[in-house]
């Protein structure tokens, strides 16, 4: 009726707020018991401090491929004070016999984990000639579960080469078999010669530390940075464009992993 107060609707949106409020804190607190971060670093998309320390496992077909897909974010990841295992799938030598092997590509691998403060490891195949099978499997699942990681980086499935996409499947099953307990994440290497049809969920930042990413890929001496840096360098621009950053490196969180924070 003309003349009759308007009822107040501010206590109505206080309590339907206040409920958003409440659920959305909810939300978040469940995602961080899942992972074992402390709410506010969740909300920051990174953590800090030794109370939150974390690890994370960046598997390679070859000694390079991490550094190549993920040095930007790894060292991103280990400035914050994480743990960085580098798990190459061979030691990038394509001979069967360990007296054979001279050791050179394990010895640049280091000096490049050095850079990115990382530890390095290999599973002990052979370059050129992996094999997935049920023992491999088995292998493959021990040592993951010896690290126990909040984090596994691998291959994209779809790469050309057969040692990444073995590794991929490697990883992959180990993951179904620790029960999804750690976030799954797939990076790119020379995304349209290598990784294909890949479409990113996740960004990081790499403007910052692509130095130390150059300085660890340019450790692999023997493996022609001079091209192959130039080409991973011209995704990192690309992703950079896409994700309104100066570089950035890309990738594809499985829906069905843990929530893990990446710095951004």
């Amino acid at each position: 009726m003309p003349g009759d107060a308007e009822p107040d609707k501010t206590k109505g949106d206080m309590k339907s707020f206040s409920r958003r409020r409440i659920l959305s804190a909810g939300s978040v607190l469940a995602a961080t018991a899942v992972v074992g971060l402390p709410a506010p670093a969740l909300l920051r998309g990174e953590q800090r401090g030794s109370a939150s320390k974390l690890k994370v496992v960046v598997t390679g077909g070859h000694p390079g491929d991490p550094e190549y897909g993920c040095g930007g974010t790894i060292s991103r990841l280990t400035e914050l004070g994480h743990e960085a295992v580098l798990l190459y799938l061979n030691q990038g030598e394509p001979v069967e016999s360990p007296a054979l092997m001279t050791g050179h590509r394990m010895e640049e691998a280091k000096k490049a984990c050095e850079i990115l403060k990382a530890r390095p490891a290999h599973v002990g195949q052979i370059d050129g000639n992996a094999v997935v099978d049920r023992s491999h499997y088995a292998q493959f699942l021990e040592i993951l579960e010896k690290e126990k990681p909040n984090a596994v980086f691998t291959h994209w499935p779809i790469d050309n080469h057969a040692d990444h996409r073995a590794t991929s499947m490697l990883v992959y099953d180990a993951w179904l078999h620790m029960q999804k307990k750690f976030s799954l994440f797939y990076y790119e290497v020379s995304n349209g010669e290598d990784t294909q049809q890949f479409t990113p969920s996740d960004y990081v930042d790499i403007s910052a530390s692509e130095p130390k990413k150059r300085l660890a890929c340019y450790a692999h001496a023997s493996q022609a940075p001079e091209r192959y840096y130039a080409l991973q360098d011209a995704v990192a621009r690309w992703r950079g464009i896409e994700s309104g950053r100066t570089r950035a490196e890309a990738f594809v969180r499985h829906v069905q992993s843990p929530r893990f924070a990446l710095p951004v």
